[in-house]
């Protein structure tokens, strides 16, 4: 290699290091800004509220889930002849509580599966 080629190859070098120094500046100022801008949102910004203004527990206690057997509410059959259901006249929900409140329970010697082992014991 000749004298030039290695002149070449250092000057690209020495751009190579200011062209890296001058993008780390420019994103360290873009850093810089970024965080500024944030300030000043922060600042705009309605206050925190203060521990007087949090939510507080009902005086009759926390609320908790409540359990309930549901079936299904079928839709009405309309008769031939009889006027159509007007979609105000369907429920809001494809179940409804059930008249029966009591949990099914596992019977022993039946599969574990509700409706699924054949007939309980002693029938």
């Amino acid at each position: 290699m000749s004298t030039a080629t290695y002149e070449l190859l250092a000057a690209s070098d020495a751009v190579n290091v200011t062209v890296a120094f001058v993008l780390g500046l420019v994103v360290a100022g873009a850093l810089i800004w970024a965080v500024r801008v944030g300030m000043r949102v922060m600042e705009r910004e309605s206050p925190r509220p203060r521990a007087d203004e949090q939510p507080k527990l009902p005086d009759t206690g926390p609320v908790h889930e409540e359990r309930e057997m549901r079936e299904p509410d079928e839709v009405p059959r309309v008769t031939n002849g009889g006027a159509r259901l007007m979609p105000y006249e369907l429920h809001p929900a494809s179940t409804r509580r059930g008249e029966d409140q009591k949990r099914r329970r596992w019977l022993p010697g039946s599969s574990g599966s509700f409706g699924g082992g054949g007939l309980p014991p002693g029938v």
